[in-house]
């Protein structure tokens, strides 16, 4: 099929939309692809006046989704489990190949919600209405239809594609700076907490927990998040980045290294990360550095818990299990992490929702063993995490991708939350670990152009 201008759309689509709903009366979920020229995905969702709004781009920079609007919804009523997901899973069994629903899920499920995480809910996965595809150098304008749900509303769906919008001008690139800073905890609650875990570490409680700080910085004007999600996608390569506006004056976004789970073809990855240290300025100090994170005790027994924990919950799912035989070095534009990759051949009857069931949260975000830290991180952590180190991606029938919400902001009017967190084992020192979530703020801070 030969790309479509934007003033064709309406009709060469459109006239397919027309087709699809005068045939069908089913719930069979069909999605209708037409070739289009390349576009700025974050510009062109910008464009569109449409209140929720979901951008998701892989690590390896191949493929990219801009969606607009909800045809339907899933909203999870109770924690991410497999059976909170079945019914999602059992209507992508009457959907073509290609459709995807896409979403998230808090952290924690059973914990309070602050007013400002309200809009996003426990979890949410929902099939959009439009979206702009990309994949390598390839772009696709997407409708998808339930013809059950939208017979009734065809000349609704023909006005809102006649109604998107094609910008070529690009987002703003000034950014305002901000008024105030608030942290929870500060440093001396940080301390207090560190303490507590490296007593609890001592008593053989736990072998790990993962705390985290938020900083809630204000501004004297709104702010725009897809202006943000762009500028922190040009000076983050090698990550996933993400971005869910479930209304207006509310955004998620992030830039995430790490992958929880990817599935194709009957097989599973997934990664244990762990440890940190920056880029050096020099290529000498660089070395420096990655030789100091390789060897060091502290930070290769953090990262051995992650990866035991994630055999441990992939074996009963899976046929065959193996890592990496060799721990190596993730390596990104403004830091380094520990890193093994794991894959397994699945077992035929597991589903996607018991992957994240399984997996969520892994010992890189969480803690060793996980309910103990759990329980720890609600009892210390004075702020709610919202979907900050919940799972965030997208699933269809066959396939499955979701990377782990880090490294990520909150967008809420004037408001921007930032959260950052830190492995803690036995020989954690609470000063060293202030420090080093302090520079990954500072770093993000500075990376999104809001420098102080």
């Amino acid at each position: 099929m030969p790309v479509c201008a934007p003033e064709e759309l309406p009709r060469v689509l459109g006239s397919r939309i027309r087709q699809v709903l005068r045939a069908a009366d089913n719930d069979h979920i069909v999605c209708l692809r037409c070739p289009i020229s390349p576009i700025e995905l974050p510009v062109w969702l910008a464009a569109q006046d449409v209140p929720v709004k979901f951008y998701w781009a892989d690590r390896e920079g191949t493929e990219a989704v801009a969606a607009l609007g909800i045809v339907v919804q899933y909203a999870l009523e109770t924690p991410l489990t497999r059976q909170a997901l079945q019914p999602l899973e059992d209507r992508l069994q009457r959907a073509d190949p290609e459709v995807r629903f896409y979403g998230g899920a808090r952290f924690d499920g059973q914990a309070a919600t602050a007013a400002y995480w309200r809009p996003f809910g426990i979890g949410r996965f929902w099939l959009p209405r439009f979206e702009v595809r990309q994949q390598a150098s390839r772009y696709w304008l997407v409708c998808n239809l339930i013809p059950a749900l939208d017979r009734d509303r065809e000349a609704s769906i023909i006005e809102a594609l006649a109604a998107l919008q094609w910008p070529e001008v690009p987002l703003a690139s000034v950014l305002p700076l901000p008024v105030d800073r608030c942290d929870a905890p500060d440093r001396t609650g940080w301390i207090h907490n560190v303490k507590r875990a490296l007593d609890a570490f001592r008593k053989g409680q736990m072998e790990k927990v993962v705390l985290a700080r938020q900083v809630r910085y204000a501004f004297g004007e709104l702010l725009d998040g897809l202006a943000l999600l762009q500028r922190l996608q040009e000076a983050t390569p090698g990550c996933f980045h993400f971005y869910y506006q479930p209304d207006p004056d509310t955004a998620f976004l992030g830039a995430s290294p790490e992958r929880l789970f990817r599935r194709a073809n009957g097989y599973v990855w997934s990664e244990a990360v762990a440890g940190t240290r920056p880029r050096g300025r020099t290529e000498a100090d660089d070395a420096r550095l990655a030789a100091e994170l390789l060897q060091s005790e502290k930070d290769r027994r953090e990262q051995y818990y992650v990866q035991q924990s994630i055999m441990e919950e992939l074996d009963p799912l899976c046929e065959t299990l193996e890592a990496d035989a060799q721990l190596s070095e993730m390596t990104l534009a403004r830091g380094r992490h520990l890193y093994t990759g794991i894959r397994g051949r699945l077992r035929a009857d597991v589903s996607t929702g018991a992957l994240l069931e399984a997996l969520h949260p892994t010992p890189a975000v969480g803690g060793y063993p996980r309910a103990v830290a759990m329980e720890a991180i609600r009892a210390w952590e004075p702020f709610d995490r919202g979907w900050y180190t919940g799972p965030i991606g997208w699933m269809s029938s066959r396939t499955a991708e979701f990377a782990v919400a880090i490294r990520c902001g909150l967008v809420a009017k004037h408001y921007l939350y930032l959260y950052s967190g830190a492995g803690l084992v036995e020989g954690s020192v609470p000063e060293l670990e202030w420090e080093e979530i302090e520079h990954k703020i500072s770093d993000f801070v500075n990376v999104l152009g809001l420098e102080l």
